[in-house]
């Protein structure tokens, strides 16, 4: 009787084992970050309001390692982006900033260049983007949206 006991433990104890090493080799990708699934929305429009710059802005900057997501909107002068940093890089908020904002100064030179790493700004862009998306939104409501978050983006510096 002793030794079905002790052999019935020892399965229990096999099984259990078993089992949680097979549940914790599982997901593993997850824990990786390599910039392969972050895409860039291209946002399309009709003519009057143009935002291939701000399409090109996105594409080079997602390249980035350190970030994950952009999004950008552009009139005739000026440009806005906003951009995700992965939580490992968040320590490095301001020099990232600066470097992407220095980088695209360098290529747009006839562009007004904001650049912000808050969540807020990226929030309140991807509606603007969404919007020039689904054509609800004229010139003139663009502006003025446009220089709200402008100004909501030199507040934070």
């Amino acid at each position: 009787m002793k030794d079905k006991i002790t052999k019935l433990k020892i399965s229990f104890l096999l099984l259990t084992a078993i089992g949680l090493c097979s549940g914790c080799a599982g997901n593993q990708k997850q824990f990786t970050n390599n910039n392969d699934d972050a895409s860039v929305v291209k946002v399309h429009t009709k003519k009057p309001i143009d935002q291939s710059i701000a399409n090109e802005v996105k594409e080079k900057v997602i390249k980035r390692e350190e970030i994950s997501s952009a999004k950008a909107v552009n009139t005739d002068k000026e440009l806005l982006l906003a951009v995700k940093v992965d939580n490992f890089d968040r320590f490095r908020l301001k020099e990232i900033e600066k470097k992407v904002k220095s980088d695209l100064k360098e290529e747009y030179t006839d562009y007004k260049i904001l650049v912000s790493t808050d969540s807020k700004m990226y929030m309140e862009l991807e509606q603007l983007e969404h919007k020039l998306q689904e054509d609800k939104i004229k010139m003139k409501a663009l502006k003025k949206e446009f220089d709200t978050i402008k100004s909501l983006m030199k507040e934070k510096t």
